[in-house]
């Protein structure tokens, strides 16, 4: 059973949501983000670069302090406020041809421990002892852990009733995103809420694996650390954003590859026919439509790529994944490359425009070939979370992709030490 929790959210001004909420840190250019720290604020980028306001780059614990600064000064001048009472908060996101509507809960680090929160990522410890001295020391959780639960007819039917109130938030960002935010504070609500998910089995990470598991990492130390520990304080829980598995859009990495490992076009194209069926599509755009199809660009020139059944063997749901078939039969054994996170001979792309970037980046002569594979699916991140696999990295790009600011979770509790990750 999941355990889900209301909470009181720290979150915006009504008349200031708009110009708080704020894309991931990453994902805005430097000019883009320069601009938006200038002429906004507002922006919740001023609190997670409190260097800014002092013309300075700051790292570390340092900067850590000074997000606490920048958070409570936010709280102090009411562009943030505190609500009153424990709410869940539903969340719609719109754009263009993708929507989805999912809930705001505080989600249990015993859930994450015990497996009923399932993940299918390595994490990386010395990310994961990062993120939680981050955590420990600005006290709030902005970022919420994104999960999937199987589609079910009656919480749709709550959140459908609770989407005919009128939204707590309705703005629309400057990337066209429509956010609409209701926040739900009626117990008996509530608790239907929390009954239902007490009856779903498990929850599966979609984004956030390191969140997730610095989260249980700040928690272990902080309920070692108390000596009143009740399993009721703030840093036992941590923010998920839940929604139905449905409304998960899922896209794919491709592959782009500096060298041919010392290999010429044609002793290339032979090791190849060990594992596939080759097909020279000439100058015509291809892309993949089929699991185990992939499609290459290679010397100003596309291919198709069937694999060869007979030559590679199934023999769990990590070795049926594209990604993994990619690196057990290319990647690995003819381009050498073992280390698919830190390589640096290899490079990922995703987005629907990908292909024709990679085919000009291949022509440009930044890399020698590359590969486009079709998306993974829902079930097939379910069987690997399921069976206590790991996939290998960038196998999925999945949306939603969540604003920092617009909810936020608070760890501080009254009997909070100054607790250090080690």
């Amino acid at each position: 059973m999941a355990v889900v929790r209301p909470f009181k959210a720290i979150r915006p001004k009504n008349d200031k949501a708009s110009f708080v909420v704020s894309r991931s840190y990453e994902d805005y250019s430097k000019k883009e983000l320069n601009a938006t720290l200038k002429f906004n604020p507002f922006s919740f980028l001023h609190i997670i670069n409190p260097g800014f306001k002092f013309d300075k780059k700051v790292v570390g614990n340092e900067r850590f302090k000074l997000v606490r600064n920048r958070y409570l000064e936010f709280l102090e001048e009411d562009v943030l406020m505190k609500d009153a009472q424990d709410c869940f908060y539903l969340y719609q996101i719109e754009k263009n041809n993708f929507s989805c509507c999912g809930l705001f809960a505080a989600t249990s680090v015993a859930d994450y421990r015990n497996g009923v929160i399932k993940k299918h990522e390595d994490t990386i410890s010395r990310r994961e002892k990062l993120f939680a001295n981050y955590l420990q020391t600005v006290k709030f959780n902005a970022e919420p852990v994104l999960m999937t639960y199987p589609d079910t007819d009656s919480i749709a039917k709550i959140f459908d009733q609770e989407k005919q109130r009128s939204p707590e938030y309705h703005f629309t960002t400057t990337d066209k995103v429509t956010h609409r935010l209701w926040p739900i504070s009626d117990e008996k609500i509530i608790r239907k809420i929390k009954d239902e998910f007490a009856d779903i089995n498990a929850l599966y990470i979609a984004d956030g694996h390191h969140r997730c598991a610095s989260s249980d990492l700040l928690a272990n130390i902080s309920e070692k650390a108390n000596p009143e520990h009740s399993g009721k304080e703030p840093y036992n829980y941590f923010m998920g954003y839940l929604i139905p598995e449905s409304e998960i859009y899922i896209y794919e990495f491709n592959r782009m590859a500096k060298d041919l490992n010392g290999l010429t076009k044609e002793e290339f194209l032979v090791r190849l026919d060990e594992y596939f069926r080759i097909q020279n599509k000439g100058v015509i755009l291809y892309k993949p439509t089929r699991k185990h199809h992939f499609g290459m660009y290679l010397d100003g020139e596309f291919y198709s790529l069937y694999l060869r059944k007979k030559a590679y063997a199934f023999t769990d749901p990590l070795s049926e994944l594209d990604t993994q078939i990619l690196y057990k039969t290319i990647l690995e054994p003819i381009l050498g490359i073992t280390d698919l996170r830190n390589d640096k001979r290899i490079t990922y792309g995703y987005g629907k425009h990908n292909v024709l970037r990679m085919k000009d980046e291949i022509d440009k002569g930044n890399y020698k070939v590359g590969f486009t594979l079709v998306p993974l699916t829902m079930d097939e991140i379910k069987d690997i979370a399921d069976a206590n696999l790991v996939m290998p990295p960038k196998s999925t790009y999945i949306e939603p992709k969540l604003r920092s600011g617009l909810a936020i979770y608070e760890l501080e509790y009254k009997k909070n030490r100054n607790l250090t990750v080690k």
